[in-house]
């Protein structure tokens, strides 16, 4: 089956070169200009994913990652952000983005990012039942909800994916570059403050005092350590 890809970008060039690219990799490709169409085209097509801009008409890309996650869709979103826009691609993780790539990027860069999130969403983990409890946490993935103390948070399909990983290996030293390889699906990343948001992210989840966790483990100079 022909893989759908949703770009959601106003720099009419860079979508052309986008375009050309894309459909050469053969991937289905459509186009929103704006945010508001963006979100349309998401629920219309439904993507296998997106590549979202952040600088967007209407609706700027924080709010449509916002609103598409809110409205469930764990479809992978990669944004497409500039340089200048370093505290944006933090809140951009924060709120359910997967990644995120700095303009001017590399084709070949983002071909890589494009096919490493497909793989992951095709290769999920089997291995992990879809409930999953420790200490006072309940893990629903099929729903990508954890439950903890009365209250319940949204689990993004990254976030799932990354405690997985996890829990797959517990009480074993992850290193970012066995996260980076086996989750993301590539070895070269442009920086580890990627991984480091999103276990943040876990933790605000799944411990009861993030700042000193119980379950996800900083192993100085190493990785992370799961303990249940």
């Amino acid at each position: 089956m022909t893989e759908k890809i949703l770009i959601i970008e106003d720099e009419e060039d860079l979508v052309k070169g986008l375009l050309l690219n894309l459909e050469d990799e053969g991937y289905q490709v459509d186009w929103a200009a704006d945010g508001v169409m963006g979100i349309e085209q998401v629920l219309k097509v439904k993507p296998d994913l997106i590549l979202l801009d952040i600088m967007l008409p209407k609706k700027d890309g924080l709010d449509v990652c916002r609103e598409l996650r809110e409205k469930k869709i764990t479809t992978p979103i990669i944004m497409l952000t500039a340089k200048s826009e370093e505290i944006d691609k933090v809140v951009g993780l924060e709120i359910g983005a997967d990644d995120y790539i700095t303009k001017p990027f590399s084709v070949r860069e983002l071909l890589a990012r494009i096919k490493a999130h497909l793989r992951r969403e095709q290769r999920g983990s089997r291995s992990i039942p879809e409930i999953y409890a420790f200490g006072d946490v309940e893990v629903d993935f099929s729903h990508f909800k954890i439950r903890r103390g009365g209250k319940e948070w949204d689990l993004t399909s990254l976030e799932a994916e990354i405690l997985k990983y996890f829990l797959s290996r517990p009480g074993e030293v992850v290193n970012r570059n066995d996260l980076l390889d086996k989750v993301w699906g590539y070895e070269k990343f442009p920086t580890t403050r990627t991984i480091d948001n999103h276990i943040l992210k876990l933790r605000k989840k799944i411990e009861d005092d993030p700042s000193h966790p119980e379950h996800i483990l900083s192993i100085y100079g190493e990785g992370y350590k799961f303990k249940d």
